[in-house]
């Protein structure tokens, strides 16, 4: 799915409520693009798949590291640097100068994690400058959404939607705003894995 779309499909969610008829979709899609949102900012993260390749600038993180949004394949993938702070990204890194991490696709003993930093070797720095000197092209996102992750959308979408249905409820996309996350002690478990440290986060 490209980045942006939710992370279990409209088919999913009619069948985890019960519902077989079409009369409510519109409010379902809703909630599925609302309970997306909010994983997206609980995490700080995006885990569908871009599809194609695309440029970002980063800010390094000391002389040889820099943290950037996930990718999970090296395809397509440069890495250039601005090494006169002028804003061209004159300078496109060989592979063999940089190390991609985590190491093996395995953080915290889970297989599977994309690469979210990329390390200097050789000897190289990244330059310094009063800008961001760092462009990584890359096919931003994960290879396929983490079953956690498609599990709090279930039922974080659910909850949503039934949100709508109490007393004195909200109705309409932009009112789907008081459900979070955090007000789930088992959505914050499910997530907990995938959650950004600050200083990950661009």
């Amino acid at each position: 799915m490209p980045l942006g779309d939710p992370y279990i499909t409209l088919a999913s969610l009619k069948n985890y409520l019960g519902i077989t008829d079409d009369v409510d979709n519109g409010r379902l899609e809703d909630a599925l693009a609302s309970a997306t949102q909010e994983i997206e900012d609980h995490t700080g993260r995006q885990f569908n798949d871009a599809g194609v390749a695309s440029a970002r600038i980063y800010e390094r993180w000391g002389c040889d590291l820099v943290y950037v949004d996930d990718f999970h394949t090296t395809d397509g993938l440069i890495v250039a640097t601005d090494e006169n702070d002028d804003g061209t990204f004159e300078t496109v890194w060989p592979a063999s100068d940089y190390q991609l991490e985590p190491l093996n696709g395995i953080h915290a003993g889970r297989p599977g994690w994309p690469y979210n930093v990329i390390r200097t070797v050789n000897d190289h720095d990244f330059p310094r400058g009063r800008r961001a000197t760092i462009r990584v092209t890359a096919r931003w996102g994960w290879s396929a959404v983490p079953k956690p992750v498609q599990q709090a959308c279930r039922i974080l979408a659910a909850e949503t939607r039934k949100l709508a249905d109490a007393p004195f409820g909200v109705a309409g996309y932009g009112e789907f705003g008081p459900m979070r996350v955090r007000d789930n002690p088992l959505l914050v478990k499910k997530l907990a894995p995938y959650v950004r440290e600050p200083a990950m986060v661009a």
